[in-house]
């Protein structure tokens, strides 16, 4: 039965993903989901396949089903790129759930029914639709409640509506919570192990994060601070010690899971961290029960982490490269650094040009190439600010002392000699974000966008590692696209096909524009597909006129050969080009007054695209 649903469901994703579709928690991208998690779960567990393995059957696809659904070629390599990043994301949680799934059911003892809440929190938490959780309890001779899951599942969407009371409004710590902590003489949070990771130098080198363990400080839940929480609870946790990041200076937040010390079926899921005054609050889902003082193992997405880094030295890199190009005007007004991209907003008078932005990419993917390493210190704040050519947000408030974070020149360097002009040709910056230890760990580099927000400042959104270099293969496949179509153009010499040629430069040039890829190289697309239109009319006008001109010469030559004749029937070779007959006719009153005549003309391409026969014909008729 395994070999049979991934073989369907293999069938099933790559057509719909080629056709546009994409996985989602939302309307038709949630059955894509639900259908390539249940697939990933067959595959891993029956069949005891490594990761990737569901992605390879789409070749097989192709190969199959390429003639009959010809999208399926276009980009094979979007597909199996898309179906893995799915795959990554629920086999992170496929353990965790189970495990959850299988306590529960030891729990119950002689009863057949799996709790409808229990069902739901394993789809909102690990991931597990719930036609695969009722997979899974079948297999266990179990039926799933679906009443009082409708009910939970209709709970947590009035909560994230704002009908019900929302996770921030009852967990989020106020100014009389922060009181209340430190009036107690609870410390704020250690999350200096936050910075606690390695990696060699070279460019596909690993990154190794420290293990890190806390103590539970606080409990937040209903607007309190309690002494225990249990399964089910949406709560907050607060830790003496984190190496999660808490959203701030435009990075985002890490996510992750708490597992208690001696008793791995309590579990917490991170999916979200704030500081408030000092305290880094953990938010997310408890299984199992918590109490206050309990140790717990931190367990960091470190992949999730890894990107947000890769970005966010990214940042770094493109802000160096700015001021290279568009002057130190170019002054930072905000920044997103997330998993899949990374977003610049800076001030300037006007649009970037399409050859500014190739140059900013270029110095990027420069600095990039150096590998330099990335150096972090905290400076006094005196010190810092006059160092040549640091970079900072100076509307804001910074402490003293500040983190200073360079590439390829130490800190202290800087420091010893701040008006150096070294610091001109690298990226230094005021930052207490998380980094790569080297530059060339970003890997590939890609500005997707250049636009306006507002009067006088732009936003640049980039990409890079892999969703950078994803990017760069889409461009490779739209390219070969291009060049197929320009071959075909060049080698049809008499425009037989043009309708087909200007139906393929159209449906590429919708394609460029959806499509995520370097910005100016998506401006070059653009211009060549223009320009080989521009080309295919002129090719066609001047054949048209040739055949204009044949037409006249051939009916010359009709009307000489047929100079007594009353009435005149004849077909000529003009692809329905009706200026031409409409000439052809003339000249039959000009030579020949006294004779009727009805020419006409077919059109090869409309009876190859069209249906009926009968409009394909052009006719004009002088009587």
């Amino acid at each position: 039965m395994a070999y049979r649903v991934l073989a369907d469901h293999a069938r099933t994703l790559t057509i719909a993903l080629s056709d546009g579709g994409n996985p989602d928690n939302l309307g038709r991208g949630c059955v894509l989901r639900r259908i390539l998690r249940r697939a990933v779960r067959y595959a891993t567990e029956k069949l005891n396949a490594k990761p990737g393995f569901f992605a390879g059957l789409v070749h097989t696809v192709v190969k199959t089903l390429g003639d009959i659904f010809p999208e399926v070629k276009k980009d094979p390599q979007s597909i199996i790129d898309t179906i893995n990043e799915e795959e990554e994301q629920f086999l992170k949680t496929l353990n965790r759930g189970r495990n959850l799934l299988n306590r529960t059911i030891d729990k119950l003892g002689d009863s057949t029914v799996l709790p409808g809440d229990i069902a739901w929190r394993l789809y909102d938490t690990y991931g597990f639709p719930v036609d695969l959780t009722q997979l899974m309890a079948e297999e266990r001779n179990l039926k799933v409640d679906l009443v009082t899951y409708e009910e939970a599942k209709k709970q947590a969407q009035l909560i994230s509506q704002g009908r019900g009371a929302g996770i921030e409004d009852t967990i989020n710590l106020d100014v009389h919570a922060i009181t209340e902590l430190q009036n107690q003489g609870i410390p704020p949070t250690n999350d200096a192990f936050k910075y606690n990771y390695d990696a060699a130098s070279g460019l596909n080198a690993e990154y190794a994060f420290t293990p890190c363990q806390g103590t539970v400080i606080g409990l937040r839940y209903n607007k309190e601070f309690v002494n225990e929480v249990i399964s089910g609870q949406e709560c907050a946790v607060l830790l003496d010690n984190t190496c999660f990041y808490a959203e701030q200076g435009g990075q985002i937040y890490d996510e992750g899971f708490l597992v208690k010390v001696g008793d791995e079926g309590v579990e917490f899921s991170v999916k979200n961290v704030q500081v408030r005054g000092g305290y880094v609050i953990h938010i997310g889902r408890i299984e199992g029960v918590l109490r206050k003082g309990d140790k717990v193992d931190l367990h960091l997405d470190t992949s999730r982490r890894r990107l947000i880094m890769n970005n966010h030295t990214g940042t770094h890199v493109l802000n160096y490269a700015l001021r290279k190009v568009v002057g130190n005007e170019a002054e930072q007004k905000g920044s997103l650094v997330a998993p899949d991209r990374l977003r610049f907003d800076f001030s300037n008078k006007g649009a970037m040009s399409i050859a500014q932005v190739k140059d900013t990419e270029m110095h990027s993917k420069e600095l990039i190439s150096r590998n330099g390493k990335v150096f972090a210190k905290e400076s006094a704040l005196g010190v810092a600010k006059s160092v040549n050519g640091l970079r900072a947000v100076f509307d804001e408030t910074y402490p003293d002392p500040v983190r200073v974070v360079s590439i390829g020149i130490p800190v202290e360097e800087l420091e010893a000699d701040p008006f150096s002009p070294s610091g001109m040709n690298t990226s230094v910056e005021f930052c207490g974000g998380t980094h790569l230890h080297y530059a060339g760990h970003i890997g590939d580099f890609v500005i997707a966008s250049e636009e306006a927000i507002a009067k006088g400042i732009r936003r640049i959104v980039a990409l890079t590692g892999p969703e950078a270099t994803k990017a760069l293969k889409r461009t490779e496949v739209l390219e070969n696209w291009l060049n197929n179509i320009k071959t075909s153009v060049d080698n049809d010499k008499n425009c037989e096909n043009s309708k087909k040629h200007v139906r393929e430069i159209v449906d590429l040039t919708e394609e460029i524009s959806r499509a995520t890829i370097p910005y100016w190289k998506k401006d070059e697309l653009r211009n060549v597909l223009k320009n080989l239109k521009k080309s295919l009319d002129d090719k066609e006008r001047a054949a048209k006129a040739a055949i204009a001109t044949q037409v006249v010469e051939d009916a010359k030559a009709l009307v000489q050969a047929n100079a007594n004749v009353s009435i005149l029937v004849h077909e000529f070779k003009a692809n329905s080009n009706t200026k031409a007959l409409d000439s052809a006719l003339k000249q039959v009153k000009a030579l020949s007054p006294t004779t009727s005549a009805m020419f006409v003309s077919f059109d090869p391409q409309a009876y190859k695209y069209f249906v009926w026969p009968l409009c394909l014909k052009r006719l004009l008729i002088r009587d």
